[in-house]
């Protein structure tokens, strides 16, 4: 059973960086696309970014696009979320998610996403 775990989370003030990671283990990278979804209270869990196997399958919300990137590392087995210019509407708790059908990824359907960490909190101050 594949398990993902977050970290990076904390407290920032508008304009800074935070690299969030996701570690997967009980498999290997390799076979899953993984997504990163936020979640601010009283709002949908919305997709940030997401990346596949397919060469080109990176995806960005436009909230975000030009400001955070998403990357990986195989021989960690890690998922990076690096985050740049934050910005108080950034605040969420953030997932990564995977979907067992690596190809390709997408943000627009949760329910494609099995397997879910605990979340990591992100908090942004003006």
């Amino acid at each position: 059973q594949v398990q993902l775990a977050e970290s990076g989370g904390g407290l920032v003030q508008a304009g800074g960086s935070l690299r969030l990671s996701c570690v997967v283990s009980g498999s290997t990278l390799d076979k899953y696309a993984i997504a990163w979804f936020r979640q601010a209270p009283g709002k949908e869990r919305e997709g940030v970014s997401c990346m596949g196997n397919a060469e080109w399958s990176t995806r960005y919300a436009n909230s975000v696009k030009g400001r955070f990137a998403i990357s990986r590392d195989m021989a960690k087995n890690t998922v990076y979320l690096q985050m740049n210019s934050l910005e108080p509407e950034d605040t969420a708790i953030y997932y990564c998610a995977a979907d067992d059908m690596p190809r390709l990824c997408v943000l627009s359907y949760i329910p494609r996403y099995g397997f879910w960490g605990q979340g990591t909190q992100v908090t942004v101050s003006s």
